[in-house]
């Protein structure tokens, strides 16, 4: 086709041709006409006398002119790309960046999970089987079986019995700020956690924080299920939970922990640091068949006098090994945070009594030990008016105006006591009870162990020499008279009460040597043994006797104070302490009962004559097999007996003047032809 010729209009390659004919000669003409209007431009710059520079840029025109081809004249313009071709071009582009790109996450990827996968962070994964168990050999977690690793360590009885465990757990928690809808993942973790508060569990992971707990203590079951949801944000952590395997079992002893495993009561709280220190388990002095027993016979005795509470606690005379400790009511150790304050309440070592007639051992035992009676000097039972009250006996009782010493602990009278009280003086009865431990707290591995009542040394006078001679005008706890009674019978020796279990130093022939403070001659120890067996066999404590192991003991009914700070009739705190067996004492047991009704059996009564000594009775009966002790065969029994017979009223040696009638000083010193206590004769 010649070049001036026109294709047909009707060709859609005609019509394209003749467009792009067109636009070629509209840019060659405005090209064309670009270029002489910069020409004209650049010849009237270069002929101005004003423009210094004209010269410099007509130069610089003119090189980027001669170096760009395509602006040379005569040279056509490269033709340009169509919006296809352009399009085409950047979509390869882009394409290779994204290939680039998901080239080097793939590789990433395969590094992070194939070729050196990294190990997840302890908090980002909880455990989903249980730690593998330490090797135990020698069974020394108790029970024969080890338990898992855990951080705090185990509580056993003397013989390996746990009393405290820790179980490991887990914690779930979550970070609020990587939760992505707070409802629905409540919601979730509310069908797997039933017991947890939906609504909390909202509110907690919409707080603007990156820690919350959501739930304690969760079951594996539970954790696999909440991990198998999927939801960003939820972590697990390892932990443990104490856990009470006997529950109600010596849980005043025990104690708590708190939510974050430290102790807040008992031996819980008084061996925290060891127990989060040392895993090795911690072995108590308690043994849980004595303790069960105890307890036992203290709460069917507390349900059938319908007391308020008591108290029962059985103690190793020569190691202070404490074997069972009772305080009622009590509660499971399990459920500690909502048990009762009376319950949680440890009436042996926080509870202060007035120690009633118990306490007339300890001024038996003072006047023998200071020299200032002896068991043949008799002492008045009339009743002793001071003030507006007086100090007498019950109405029931009709003792004689004059009782010997074994006669007055036998039938308990109050006005004799006082008078072997007086015959001692202020000055003495102080120091007798201090140097017994009755003016502190009671040294025992209980944070709840309490400080007595005792009125001051100013005003301690006449009075308070009387009235705490027979057990009024102090307040002791339990624990502090089982004490006091295991010294005046082990031989004379003080020792300290302690619920760990002891190594204690033996004699030649394999018996505990009891570690101590000396109080007491043992010749005077035996003299309290004596009558101590008499208050059993011949006394108002003969409800107390177990057959074959000759106990002994003293009775004790103190008056419970009131509101008004008056002693309220017939409201009583009876209580028995003693030892057993007399003649070779290896155990001192105490019981209490707290505000018992009388009934038909007792004649209404209330005392503990009637109330503790036969709980006193049937402790000893049931726990002493269980301690290894046994009645011997009817021949040793009958020379054990006679070894321990005392008079009730021991003759006078010659030369010797008894006090009594006549010869009453009250709170003199002695008389001098008084012969010291190592020339007590023998009975």
């Amino acid at each position: 086709m010649p070049d001036n010729e026109t294709p047909p209009s009707g060709s859609f390659s005609a019509r394209a041709a003749n467009r792009s004919a067109e636009r070629l000669r509209a840019g060659t003409e405005k090209t064309a006409s670009n270029r002489g209007k910069k020409n004209r431009g650049n010849t009237a710059a270069n002929t101005s006398p004003k423009s210094p520079k004209g010269s410099l840029l007509s130069r610089l025109t003119f090189g980027r002119r001669a170096n760009n081809p395509a602006a040379s004249p005569g040279r056509p313009p490269k033709p340009s790309l169509s919006w296809e071709e352009r399009s085409h071009s950047r979509l390869i582009t882009v394409g290779m960046g994204f290939l680039f790109l998901y080239g080097a996450v793939s590789f990433k990827a395969l590094l992070a999970t194939v070729l050196t996968p990294m190990a997840p962070l302890p908090n980002q994964m909880g455990p989903q089987v249980p730690a593998i168990p330490t090797p135990d050999p020698k069974a020394l977690m108790s029970g024969g079986f080890a338990l898992p690793n855990v951080h705090r360590a185990t509580i056993t009885d003397r013989n390996g019995q746990p009393l405290a465990l820790s179980l490991p757990v887990v914690q779930v928690y979550a970070n609020p700020m990587e939760i992505i809808s707070a409802e629905e993942a409540a919601t979730k973790i509310h069908r797997v956690l039933p017991d947890t508060d939906l609504q909390k569990l909202t509110l907690r992971l919409k707080q603007k924080k990156q820690f919350v707990y959501l739930a304690r203590n969760i079951s594996p079951t539970q954790e696999l299920a909440i991990n198998n949801l999927g939801i960003p944000g939820i972590y697990f952590e390892q932990g443990e939970r104490r856990h009470y395997p006997l529950g109600r079992t010596a849980a005043q002893i025990m104690g708590s922990v708190d939510i974050d495993d430290h102790g807040v009561a008992g031996i819980e709280k008084y061996f925290d640091k060891r127990l989060n220190s040392d895993t090795t388990p911690l072995r108590l002095s308690l043994d849980t068949r004595v303790q069960a027993a105890v307890r036992d016979e203290l709460q069917a005795a507390k349900d059938h006098f319908r007391a308020i509470g008591g108290s029962a606690i059985l103690m190793d005379v020569r190691s202070g090994e404490i074997l069972a400790m009772v305080s009622l009511p009590d509660f499971d150790a399990n459920d500690f945070g909502h048990a009762p304050s009376d319950a949680r309440f440890n009436r042996a070592v926080t509870g202060m009594y007035e120690p009633g007639s118990t306490f007339k051992l300890q001024t038996a035992a003072m006047a023998l030990e200071l020299g200032y009676a002896h068991i043949w000097d008799r002492f008045s039972t009339v009743p002793i008016h001071i003030g507006r009250f007086t100090i007498s006996d019950l109405k029931t009782d009709h003792f004689a105006p004059w009782l010997s010493l074994p006669a007055v602990m036998a039938y308990s009278s109050n006005p004799a006591a006082a008078h072997i009280a007086l015959d001692a003086g202020a000055k003495r009865q102080q120091d007798w009870l201090k140097g017994m431990g009755f003016f502190s707290r009671v040294p025992v591995e209980l944070p709840e162990a309490g400080r007595p009542i005792v009125p001051s040394r100013q005003n301690w006078g006449h009075t308070t020499v009387m009235t705490v001679g027979f057990g009024h005008g102090v307040a002791e706890s339990p624990l502090a008279i089982v004490r006091g009674t295991a010294a005046t019978g082990n031989g004379g020796v003080l020792v300290t009460p302690t619920l760990v279990a002891q190594s204690t130093p033996s004699d030649d022939q394999g018996e505990p040597i009891p570690q101590g403070q000396r109080v007491m001659s043992e010749r005077n120890s035996e003299l309290i043994r004596k009558i101590l067996r008499l208050v059993v066999t011949k006394g108002i404590g003969k409800r107390a006797e177990s057959q074959g192991y000759f106990v002994g003991g003293k009775t004790g009914t103190a008056e419970k104070i009131g509101a008004n700070g008056r002693y309220l009739k017939h409201v009583n705190i009876t209580a028995f302490t003693g030892l057993f067996p007399m003649n070779h004492p290896r155990y001192a047991l105490y019981v209490m009962l707290d505000e018992p009704h009388g009934t038909a059996e007792t004649h209404g009564w209330t005392t503990a004559g009637w109330i503790a000594a036969p709980l006193f009775s049937h402790i000893v009966t049931r726990t002493a097999p269980m301690l290894g002790l046994f009645p011997p065969d009817p021949t040793r029994a009958a020379q054990i007996e006679a070894s321990l017979a005392m008079p009730m009223n021991p003759s006078v040696p010659r030369g010797a003047r008894p006090l009594g009638p006549g010869n009453d000083p009250g709170a003199l010193p002695p008389h001098p032809h008084h012969p010291p206590p190592s020339q007590t004769p023998a009975l």
